[in-house]
């Protein structure tokens, strides 16, 4: 758990979507943070270093504070960048 800035709110980020690298990670985390949502990525470090694009080294995390989840997965859904049946 993280605190936000200035805030002694705990914060408890949870995953919204598992990509293929980091760098399509960014890219949905970006588009939660166009809707106002506070998203990041994240790899494994030995997965980045590596290059890595597949499996559990490999993969990119999209992460949000819980209070968010629901509209995060909605927005990523519409989009059709997640598969609801996952």
């Amino acid at each position: 758990m993280d605190t936000t800035p200035g805030d002694k709110k705990e914060v408890h980020w949870v995953e919204v979507a598992q990509t293929f690298g980091l760098a399509q990670a960014q890219i949905l985390a970006g588009r939660l943070k166009v809707e106002g949502i506070p998203a990041y990525a994240w790899q494994e470090g030995a997965g980045q270093a590596a290059g890595l694009l597949v499996g559990l080294l490999g993969a990119g995390h999209v992460m949000v504070p819980e209070e968010y989840e629901q509209e995060a997965l909605e927005i990523l859904s519409d989009e059709g960048e997640i598969d609801e049946s996952e």
